[in-house]
């Protein structure tokens, strides 16, 4: 049902909130591993100017802000629509579809076992607003 819904909305909301508290301290461990491997493996002798540069490599690729933004809006379009009288059950269910996808690429880029936990949270949350939105229609 409708509040059903809106609880695991909350929910997913909780731990959305974990993993955007945690997006600037992934990138800096990410930092912090590249700068570590270079020193391994070069010792003093690596050029900091090289390492920067491979940092913003790996940062344009792991980095989960895009994500994160997306997320922000499609939850928005989520709490308009679902607000409207007649809500249509599809198109709520597209959305859970979206988020799903932006959830799953954090999966993908995370390195950190917090943010992996909160997003099995969120899959969870996702999963059961869908299944609630099928009862619906």
């Amino acid at each position: 049902t409708r509040q059903d819904i809106l609880s695991q909305l909350e929910e997913f909301r909780t731990a959305f909130t974990l993993v955007r508290s945690r997006a600037d301290q992934l990138e800096t461990s990410l930092q912090e591993l590249i700068t570590k491997r270079f020193e391994q493996l070069l010792g003093d002798g690596y050029d900091e100017n090289r390492v920067l540069a491979e940092v913003a490599v790996m940062l344009v690729k792991y980095s989960i802000h895009e994500e994160l933004s997306r997320i922000d809006s499609h939850l928005e379009q989520f709490r308009q629509m679902i607000s409207q009288p007649g809500a249509s059950g599809k198109r709520l269910d597209f959305l859970c579809q979206e988020l799903n996808r932006e959830v799953n690429t954090i999966a993908s880029k995370s390195t950190m076992a917090e943010v992996n936990q909160a997003v099995v949270a969120m899959k969870d949350h996702l999963e059961n607003m869908r299944e609630q939105l099928r009862n619906v229609e």
